[in-house]
């Protein structure tokens, strides 16, 4: 039975975030909860995989704005395939599936209005795992690795053909990015060592059907070595490329870097120690904050360099007034310690209940805080924030703070154990600090038994609009006839203020 609730009972309401609308499907432990591909003004489709002994199919359900159902169908295909990647492309979704032998994909294409859709078979001659997964008018474009070598291959809609892009790569690197732009060119981004041993990027250019255009290779400096990056293009076609660097042989950072390539190919590339940031270390308490500025000063006035062994996810590089805007996130490997020489329900060896014999396992990944920082199309640096992170802990690196912009100020968001935390900035400026609030369910009395969200998921929808999905595990205490539990798929509607 499903649930819809076009006005929740009583709206959460904040300065930075409104709860607006809130949609419900039971479940039970026979059933699993869903994925959610925006579809922009369109709505959104929830789609899972239904699987038996023998066969399974991809259920997929779309619901308008208003959250009503739209139309709802499956596509059956082959057990020995696993999906793998979906991506919503001018009024379709493209779902693709890789089969167990890494040899050959499926490629679907869903007809977001009338749910209408084609299946594409593919052959390919390498085997690989599919890492990045992008679309343009004329092709699909897969990415991945083959013995750690970066790989890309192209589908061709109008031949039916598929292809390996030649002349790609031919040394251990990483598949950084592929980025398709609105004329439907693309550009591969590739982290690797060049001939002087210096990590760096690459970047390869191609024509909306494939061809090759051009190749650049971003200059280090010294000993930095650059680590990761992200892409973007300007309306003057310039392009901009903007991520973390770090020393020689190092896989931490030390600072951010942006490079402006113009049309013709010329570049340079500006570095920006995270010492040199306004606002980097405002997430700490006030008196290590002090601590570390302190050390940071003394070695200035000392003329070092202030170095860093900071892990940093770049996640987003987007366009904003005539500025481009980086998103990244913090974290560092959690570790802790068990003893190996305790037996399940007996004492240690040493017979006092504790022992040296100790290891030390991963824990998770902690997440400290997310960097936002804004560069003109010449790559200098406007000004810098940060959104603290302290409660988040995941075994999986993904990115958990969203940001949605207009015209005066920005609102950085995430969601974790079902809690959405905001804050709104103005440049380096503070406009409304840090504010909790919960998930809101469905009717008065609802509790979240525990207070924790399975699938914890915050997304993009479109305008001001994102969409908060998982499962809860929720009880009521008003209902009539006594206390009652349910779990439930939920979808929540959000809008930015």
């Amino acid at each position: 039975m499903w649930f819809i609730s076009l006005v929740l009972t009583s709206a959460v309401s904040f300065a930075q975030v409104e709860q607006i609308d809130r949609f419900e499907v039971p479940i039970n432990y026979l059933t699993s909860g869903y994925e959610v591909t925006s579809l922009l003004h369109d709505g959104i489709l929830l789609h899972r995989v239904n699987s038996s002994d023998l066969s399974q199919e991809f259920e997929i359900i779309k619901l308008d704005t208003l959250f009503n159902q739209r139309w709802r169908g499956a596509i059956p295909f082959d057990k020995n395939f696993t999906i793998t990647h979906k991506k919503f492309f001018k009024n379709s979704l493209y779902i693709l599936a890789r089969g167990n032998s890494y040899y050959d994909f499926i490629l679907i294409k869903v007809d977001q209005e009338t749910g209408r859709y084609t299946q594409y078979k593919l052959r390919n001659y390498i085997p690989f795992v599919p890492s990045e997964f992008q679309v343009n008018d004329r092709l699909g474009i897969i990415g991945g690795y083959f013995n750690k070598i970066p790989i890309v291959v192209l589908f061709d809609f109008e031949l039916l053909r598929l292809k390996i892009l030649p002349g790609l790569f031919n040394e251990i690197g990483e598949l950084a990015q592929i980025k398709v732009h609105q004329d439907n060119t693309f550009d591969i981004l590739l982290c690797a060592r060049y001939f002087n041993r210096e990590k760096t990027i690459w970047i390869k250019s191609y024509t909306p059907e494939g061809d090759f255009i051009i190749q650049k290779v971003l200059p280090t400096d010294g000993n930095k070595s650059l680590v990761f990056g992200r892409i973007n293009q300007s309306v003057d076609d310039t392009k901009i490329v903007a991520g973390v660097y770090g020393n020689r042989n190092s896989e931490y950072s030390k600072g951010l870097f942006v490079a402006a390539i113009d049309p013709f190919g010329d570049s340079q590339v500006k570095y920006y120690n995270f010492a040199d940031l306004e606002n980097f270390f405002s997430y700490m308490k006030i008196n290590r904050q002090k601590r570390v500025k302190y050390r940071i000063d003394k070695r200035k006035n000392k003329g070092k360099e202030n170095r860093f062994n900071y892990r940093l996810l770049v996640h987003e590089l987007v366009p904003y007034k005539d500025q481009f805007i980086l998103l990244g996130e913090a974290f560092y490997p959690k570790y802790k310690s068990i003893d190996r020489s305790i037996s399940p329900g007996f004492f240690s060896r040493s017979g006092y209940g504790y022992s040296g014999n100790s290891e030390m396992i991963f824990d998770g990944y902690r997440y400290t805080h997310a960097t936002v920082l804004a560069f003109d199309v010449n790559g200098k640096l406007q000004w810098d924030n940060t959104f603290e992170i302290n409660d988040v802990k995941t075994f999986n690196l993904e990115q958990f703070v969203k940001l949605k912009t207009d015209k005066e100020r920005i609102t950085l968001l995430y969601l974790f154990d079902n809690m959405l935390r905001t804050k709104i900035i103005s440049g380096s400026n503070v406009i409304e600090s840090k504010n909790t609030e919960p998930i809101k369910t469905l009717t008065e009395g609802d509790v979240v038994i525990n207070n924790q969200t399975v699938l914890n998921k915050l997304e993009y929808w479109y305008g001001d609009y994102l969409f908060a999905y998982g499962i809860q595990n929720v009880t009521n205490t008003k209902q009539i006839g006594g206390q009652s539990e349910r779990s439930v798929f939920f979808i929540n509607k959000l809008k930015c203020r």
